[in-house]
């Protein structure tokens, strides 16, 4: 395809991007390097190379020729008519950011279990981070997926967490209270500002060495990282949470451990996951 609409020097993802919006800029610069993309003629597979007006590009891509998304196994906590609950392990996105991600997610893993609910996001009525694990209810159709969404929106849902952060909190229990912008100096991340939105944490410690201190976290409200920015802003940042300063691990150090919802059964039930072992291993 040629790329006359091109008025000056452009880099060559920027432009593919454009012409395969359903991906991502990050996997856009993969299938470059697997060379998908001549310019005038030869195959270019740096990402940054500069394209010109008089270029002649062809992107030798079929979206069909795609593989299909790779299979994941999740554990199943309660499953009926209307929704199921499952285990997230840490690393497993909840859906795909609005572009074709060629990964398997809750979401993916969730679609032959829907009726009558269509798109990337059908079924996923709250998000855990991908580097959270733990509780997570997804709903099976339409119906039962406005319910549960109601209920988080009117914060009715019960959720406890389970964080180890670095060093000692004084005092022992707390309710934070903040308000959550998103960092204009970093997109991907949030902070505590006085133009965001409220946000509340309460926060026990249930185990402290004086090295590492094991935390039940209980937000009132569901915020985008809201655990990471609240424990950041107090000087004692997740551990293993690359994005807001935690101490480097094998894993964020965040788990969800119960969930309290009323299903569609009109059923208010409680759904727990143990928490895991590497949790208390840091002490060691």
């Amino acid at each position: 395809m040629s790329n006359l609409e091109i008025s000056r020097a452009e880099r060559l993802d920027h432009y593919v991007t454009t012409k395969l919006p359903e991906f991502s800029r990050a996997h856009v610069s993969k299938l470059i390097d697997s060379g998908i993309v001549q310019v005038n003629g030869e195959v270019v597979t740096k990402s940054g190379y500069k394209i010109r007006p008089t270029d002649e590009i062809i992107i030798d891509f079929e979206m069909s020729a795609q593989p299909p998304l790779p299979e994941i196994e999740l554990q199943v906590i309660y499953e009926d008519d209307d929704c199921i609950v499952i285990n997230k392990p840490s690393g497993v996105l909840s859906h795909s950011k609005g572009a074709y991600n060629p990964e398997a997610t809750v979401a993916s893993w969730l679609q032959s279990r829907l009726r009558g609910i269509e798109g990337e996001r059908a079924g996923i009525v709250h998000r855990l981070d991908r580097a959270t694990s733990g509780v997570m209810i997804c709903a099976k159709n339409e119906a039962a997926s406005s319910w549960l969404q109601k209920q988080f929106s009117q914060r009715k849902v019960k959720k406890v967490y389970q964080a180890v952060v670095k060093g000692s909190l004084d005092p022992l229990q707390a309710l934070i209270e903040m308000p959550i912008e998103r960092n204009p100096k970093k997109p991907q991340t949030f902070r505590v500002g006085s133009n965001g939105k409220t946000a509340q944490t309460e926060y026990l410690v249930i185990k402290s060495d004086g090295n590492y201190s094991t935390l039940e976290l209980k937000p009132t409200t569901g915020r985008t990282h809201q655990l990471r920015v609240h424990l950041e802003h107090l000087g004692h940042p997740i551990v293993g949470d690359s994005l807001y300063g935690g101490e480097p691990a094998d894993r964020l150090y965040l788990h969800a451990k119960s969930l309290e919802i009323t299903l569609p059964s009109r059923q208010r039930k409680v759904f727990e996951s143990k928490v895991p072992d590497e949790f208390s291993k840091l002490y060691e």
